[in-house]
C-alpha cells in the first residue's frame, strides 16, 4: 500500500510543482503586493502594510468606470448569449438536412482570431473621413440617424461591445448545447407525445431539466469569462481604453502594471484581488442556487 501511495505521489508531483509555481506562488505574491503601501517599483521598497491600496483603487474613477463596464458586459452578454445559443441549438437539433454544415457555420467565429473579428466590427461600425460605416449606411437607408459606435456616445460603444462579445462566445455555447440536446434520451419525447404534451411543455419538463447541468456550466464559465474581458475591448477601441471610457477590471490591472500609468504593482494586485472576490462570490451564489435548480442524472 505504501509503495502504491508513493507511486501516486510521484505521478502527481509534476502537476503539483506546476500548480505551485504558476498558481499558488503568484497568488501569494499578489496578496503580499496588495498590502504593501506606497510600493516603489524601482527601489523595491514600501512604507508600510495596510489596506491603503484597496482604498485607492476603490476610489479611483478609472477603476469605478472599469467596474461599471465589466458588470454591464456580464449582465448583458451572459444571459443573452446563453439564451440565443439555446434557441439556435434547438433549431439545429430539429433539422436533419445540412445540420453539420450549419453547425460549422455557427462555430466559425470561435476559431477566428479575436483581434481580426474586432477589426472587422470596427470597420462595420466606425465613422471615418471616407465612410460612415456599413451599419450607419443601413440605418440611414431606413430613415434613421447614424452614430459613431466606436468613438461616439457611451451607449453606442457599449452596444457594440456587447454585440461583439455575444458574437464571439455564442459559437462555443451552441456546440456544447447541441451535444447536450443530442444526448437526451428520445424515449422521453416519444412518451410525452403519446400523452399529447405541447412543445412548450416538453421543453420545460423534459429538455430543460435534462440539459440543466450543461446550461449551468455555460452560465458559470460565461460569468468568469465576461469578468476577465479585455482583449475584445482592445480589438474595438484600441489600447487606450481609459480615454475611450471602455476599460474593464482586467484592463485596469494591465494599465497599472504596463500602461502609461504603469509601474504600480500594488494597485494592480489590489484590483486583481477585488476581481477575484467578485468572481468567487458570484460563483458561490450560482453554485448555491444550482442545488435546487440543476438536475444531475
Amino acid at each position: 500500500m505504501k509503495k502504491n501511495n508513493l507511486k501516486a505521489w510521484l505521478y502527481l508531483l509534476p502537476a503539483i510543482l506546476f500548480l505551485g509555481v504558476f498558481m499558488v506562488y503568484p497568488l501569494i505574491d499578489v496578496c503580499v503586493y496588495s498590502v504593501e503601501e506606497n510600493y516603489n517599483f524601482a527601489s523595491q521598497s514600501f512604507t508600510g502594510v495596510g489596506l491603503g491600496n484597496f482604498k485607492y483603487v476603490l476610489s479611483d474613477p478609472y477603476f469605478v468606470q472599469a467596474l461599471k463596464n465589466t458588470f454591464l458586459i456580464v449582465a448583458i452578454t451572459v444571459p443573452l448569449s446563453t439564451g440565443f445559443a439555446l434557441l439556435i441549438s434547438l433549431g439545429l437539433s430539429s433539422i436533419k438536412t445540412l445540420r453539420n454544415a450549419f453547425q460549422t457555420i455557427y462555430f466559425l467565429p470561435y476559431v477566428t482570431n479575436t483581434l481580426a473579428v474586432g477589426l472587422v466590427f470596427m470597420i462595420l461600425f466606425k465613422k471615418t473621413a471616407y465612410t460612415d460605416g456599413m451599419v450607419n449606411l443601413l440605418i440611414s437607408k431606413f430613415g434613421g440617424t447614424g452614430v459613431d459606435f466606436i468613438e461616439g456616445p457611451y451607449w453606442a460603444k457599449m452596444f457594440v461591445m456587447c454585440f461583439y462579445t455575444i458574437w464571439i462566445v455564442m459559437p462555443f455555447k451552441i456546440l456544447i448545447l447541441t451535444s447536450a440536446l443530442a444526448s437526451v434520451n428520445q424515449d422521453y419525447y416519444k412518451a410525452a407525445k403519446v400523452d399529447g404534451a405541447s412543445s412548450g411543455r416538453i421543453f420545460r419538463k423534459i429538455t430543460l431539466p435534462m440539459i440543466s447541468p450543461t446550461v449551468f456550466y455555460l452560465i458559470i464559465t460565461g460569468f468568469i469569462g465576461a469578468f476577465k474581458a479585455y482583449s475584445d475591448e482592445v480589438a474595438l477601441f484600441g489600447t487606450n481604453l481609459n480615454a475611450a471610457g471602455m476599460n474593464t477590471i482586467v484592463g485596469y490591472v494591465y494599465d497599472m502594471l504596463y500602461g502609461d500609468s504603469g509601474g504600480y504593482p500594488s494597485y494592480a494586485a489590489a484590483a486583481a484581488l477585488i476581481l477575484f472576490a467578485i468572481v468567487f462570490t458570484i460563483t458561490y451564489i450560482n453554485l448555491t442556487f444550482s442545488k435546487n435548480k440543476v438536475q444531475y442524472m
